[in-house]
């Protein structure tokens, strides 16, 4: 069987021409043999998921870090301190972006990476639903970040650092993302993912993930006493959470009962 197959690797080869590189082409099986092939993976990606359940909730056992320095950033309007960067929420999640003089691409454009980055940011009110905000900060003026964020269509709020922010939370020579939780008036530093860690993140569980609080889901291993809710009922349009704070009884009906919501959604179709 494996050399019939390398055989017609090499016809297949052949037959692309001499513009195209030679690559290596695996086995070519029966639908019975694929899926046989893909349980035994799966077995390792699961593996692999309950690795990263079980990171994310080493993260929400991580000591916190007492932030005892008032740090100052200019903003769309003005002055602005760590603690407003919450924008009253529990939760901050600090990106340092690199858009400033020095920077390849400026002042057209900001880092090649910081930007990949920024195209990746998925929308940010599921985020906030879980009281957790997420902002952005670089050296650039405000004028320059404005100009940048309607040019690529970003949306996230952006500040200009004015202090050591970023030297003093590792991010001076290299992007990363800085996670906090206040207290009250008292703000903690709880994480810090940078360099290649940083490539994966842009999806709300991402985000959620490398905070102290998690995804806040009732299947989660966190600390006693941690904001926990159901899994799934939450979720909600990114334009209605203000409009419906609770679940929709139909939303919770899928959830709880998927096979019998099924059977009612087609039973009202057959009757309209």
């Amino acid at each position: 069987m494996a050399s019939s197959t390398t055989e017609a690797s090499k016809e297949r080869d052949g037959e692309r021409g001499k513009g195209h590189l030679a690559i290596y082409t695996p086995s070519i099986v029966s639908q019975q043999e694929w899926e046989a092939a893909r349980q035994r993976l799966l077995v390792k990606e699961k593996a692999l998921m309950h690795a990263r359940d079980a990171m994310a909730a080493e993260r929400r056992r991580m000591p916190w870090m007492a932030v005892e320095k008032k740090y100052e950033f200019d903003g769309p309007n003005g002055k602005v301190s760590l603690l407003d960067l919450f924008e009253g929420r529990r939760q901050l999640i600090v990106y340092r972006a690199f858009f400033e003089p020095g920077v390849f691409g400026w002042p057209d454009h900001a880092c090649r990476g910081c930007s990949l980055g920024a195209d990746q940011v998925s929308h940010l009110s599921h985020l906030n639903a879980r009281d957790t905000t997420l902002a952005w900060a670089s050296r650039a003026p405000q004028a320059d970040i404005a100009r940048l964020k309607a040019r690529m269509g970003w949306e996230m709020p952006w500040y200009t650092m004015t202090d050591g922010f970023d030297v003093d939370f590792g991010v001076d020579q290299w992007h990363g993302h800085n996670a906090f939780i206040r207290d009250g008036d008292k703000v903690y530093r709880t994480y810090l993912i940078n360099s290649r860690g940083d490539e994966a993140i842009g999806t709300i569980w991402s985000y959620l993930d490398m905070t102290a609080l998690g995804r806040q889901e009732t299947w989660e291993d966190s600390p006693g006493g941690y904001p926990q809710t159901p899994p799934y009922k939450w979720w909600n349009w990114h334009d209605n959470y203000d409009a419906e704070t609770a679940p929709h009884p139909l939303w919770v009906d899928i959830i709880t009962d998927p096979a019998g919501a099924a059977i009612r959604r087609r039973e009202a179709e057959a009757k309209t």
